[in-house]
């Protein structure tokens, strides 16, 4: 109730500041909508949208120099609703975020950071439109140097909410371009999976000579292995004591986000710091273990979606 009490009061406070208009749907792709916080420009349409009841993302929050660089990013989860707007006529950059940033100013929002142009930093555009911002072929770009982006942060009730917009002015089709997220920071329902145990583990191996190790999860972009995992080592570690003769590939994949060779890298340490921690924490000989990592050229799902995603994101454990 508090939650839904305080989107009203964004909204109606948008609206009343005169600032964002009320939206027409004539033009909205089928099943979107504007998200409840924020009302759309003035005659924008709804060209793409995706809503995800809980996701992540990494929002730039400072310039951008290169997209696989750890400055100046913000990890995120929660729920997540991604909207592309066309805003017919020749509107500037500035003029449309000015409007979003007096919207957010008098819904108590605060600027985490802004820029235009140049001044966003030489990889900051491939960072919006190549990285998984926003899904691949997510709506039309304008690449110029007419550009504008907000991070604003602020609450909806006692949950924290970040909304990042990327405004392109696309004159030679009079047009233009927004980029909107929402992140709302509600916590994530748990419980949905669970860690396959060591039994279970070794049926896969002898049937298909291969299995996925359920529940072994890193941090962003790296190959630190989170201490979520530790129920799915004890597993691993489980099968191979039990199963003194067994030697295994220790597998690492990934998502198609970012260039093959990035991700060949980090799949590869990611399955290198599995059979670390196997052979220093749990004491399984290290010539039982040979740590491989195949990028996105083994997925389980397409790409195109988080589920996809999130599935090839994965560790398998493979027979030598």
């Amino acid at each position: 109730m508090k939650y839904m009490t305080r989107v009203r009061a964004m909204l109606i406070a948008a609206l009343a500041a005169g600032t964002l208009a009320a939206p027409t749907f004539a033009q909205d792709i089928d099943g979107s909508s504007d998200h409840p916080l924020l009302s759309r420009f003035d005659g924008a349409f709804i060209a793409a949208y995706q809503l995800s009841d809980f996701g992540e993302v990494q929002l730039p929050s400072g310039p951008v120099e290169d997209e696989n660089a750890r400055e100046h990013i913000l990890e995120l989860e929660g729920r997540m609703t991604r909207i592309g707007y066309h805003v017919p006529g020749n509107k500037t950059a500035l003029e449309v975020i000015r409007n979003y940033e007096d919207a957010l100013t008098s819904s108590d929002f605060t600027t985490a950071f802004s820029c235009a142009g140049r001044e966003c930093g030489r990889r900051f555009v491939n960072f919006v439109t190549q990285t998984d911002m926003f899904p691949r072929g997510f709506d039309r770009t304008a690449v110029n140097d007419r550009s504008r982006a907000l991070l604003a942060t602020g609450l909806a009730g006692d949950i924290p909410v970040h909304v990042f917009l990327y405004v392109m002015e696309d004159q030679p089709n009079q047009r233009t371009l927004i980029r909107q997220i929402v992140v709302e920071g509600e916590p994530m329902p748990l419980g949905a999976v669970t860690v396959r145990d060591a039994d279970a583990l070794r049926s896969d191996l002898e049937q298909a000579g291969r299995t996925v190790v359920d529940g072994i999860f890193f941090e962003t972009n790296s190959a630190v292995i989170r201490t979520d995992s530790e129920d799915a080592l004890e597993q691993m570690a489980l099968l191979l004591d039990d199963n003194a003769d067994l030697s295994v590939y220790i597998v690492g994949h990934t998502d198609n986000v970012g260039a093959l060779s990035y991700n060949l890298d980090l799949s590869l340490r990611r399955a290198s710091a599995v059979a670390e921690a196997l052979t220093e924490r749990f004491a399984i000989a290290p010539n039982r273990l040979s740590a491989q990592g195949v990028a996105n050229l083994a997925p389980l799902s397409n790409n195109v979606s988080e589920a996809g995603r999130t599935l090839n994101r994965r560790v398998e454990l493979v027979l030598q």
